[in-house]
């Protein structure tokens, strides 16, 4: 599935991932509207508006993005409804030919992290038959707290199914530092982790990249630069560009001389273009055309300032 993600970003010359990560307050209100007076105003209504949202999005950017990255915890939020408009997100933007990354920040040990593994990129067994996962992403997203015994199950599944996942090396998030910048030995935490990436990555490569990649914050450039080297097979998926903070002309040291191994999210600045005051001529009603838009501005922020182009 790396080299498919691989292709995708040069095809398009878009190293992009669209976050959907659709909290309700940015589902525009005639979808809320048309999904209570149909379900109500419950679970199953705000799950529908959810996945109703998600499908015109996915529909106005398919032919621009190699991949999108649904955060489960959106979906989790709703129950099971929530679970199945995850599901069916899932199934969508793969009919569309879009590589789909599962950011489910899983990590245990043991079996637990193999039924994590086998849910979400493996094939379960039930008696004599065996499943496709029920969740079916191409990728998903890694804790790493636990160590080898928490990550080596889901690549042993990756292996078996081709899919791959990409370890939490560098978080984007301010408080990050409590721990992935503690000092082991005079190197921070984060250092050691990209080397173990590194190191899982070597069982499970792709043409010329790694099934096993990394997350690592736009936030954090100069860090960047440094797990850059320390991973040069690994791709790394950078959260935190746009709202978070993340500048594009921060992101040239994420990517390898062949102007690839970096894909860059961006959640509610692509999925709540429209509320956003440079898009807002688009209106609520044409949400989905704003969220086109944007990847189209993003692409070109991220080509240029990177130098891809």
């Amino acid at each position: 599935m790396i080299n498919k993600l691989v292709d995708k970003i040069k095809k398009l010359n878009a190293p992009v991932v669209v976050g959907l990560d659709p909290m309700l307050k940015y589902v525009p209100e005639h979808i809320q509207k048309k999904a209570f007076k149909e379900f109500g105003e419950t679970l199953e209504g705000a799950a529908e508006a959810i996945w109703w949202f998600n499908k015109e999005i996915i529909d106005k950017t398919c032919d621009l993005i190699p991949a999108v990255k649904p955060q489960i915890a959106m979906y989790e939020q709703f129950g099971i409804a929530g679970l199945a408009a995850f599901v069916k997100t899932v199934d969508y933007a793969k009919s569309k030919d879009i590589v789909v990354i599962g950011d489910i920040k899983r990590g245990d040990i043991g079996s637990t992290s193999s039924a994590y593994a086998v849910g979400h990129v493996g094939r379960v067994s039930v008696g004599s038959k065996s499943y496709d996962a029920p969740f079916d992403e191409d990728f998903v997203t890694v804790n790493p707290y636990l160590g080898t015994d928490g990550v080596k199950p889901f690549v042993d599944v990756c292996k078996e199914t081709g899919k791959g996942i990409f370890v939490l090396v560098k978080t984007s998030n301010p408080s990050s530092g409590e721990f992935q910048d503690q000092k082991i030995d005079g190197r921070p935490l984060y250092e050691l982790v990209g080397e173990k990436v590194a190191e899982w990555g070597e069982a499970h490569m792709g043409d010329s990249y790694s099934y096993v990649g990394a997350v690592v914050g736009a936030t954090y450039p100069e860090m960047g630069k440094v797990l850059r080297k320390i991973m040069p097979k690994t791709y790394i998926l950078v959260p935190g560009y746009g709202a978070q903070g993340g500048k594009a002309k921060d992101l040239a040291p994420y990517f390898n001389e062949d102007g690839l191994g970096a894909i860059v999210n961006s959640s509610r600045g692509i999925i709540a273009a429209y509320t956003q005051e440079k898009y807002a001529s688009f209106g609520a009603e044409h949400f989905a055309d704003a969220s086109r838009q944007a990847v189209i501005d993003m692409i070109e922020d991220i080509t240029t300032n990177v130098g891809l182009k």
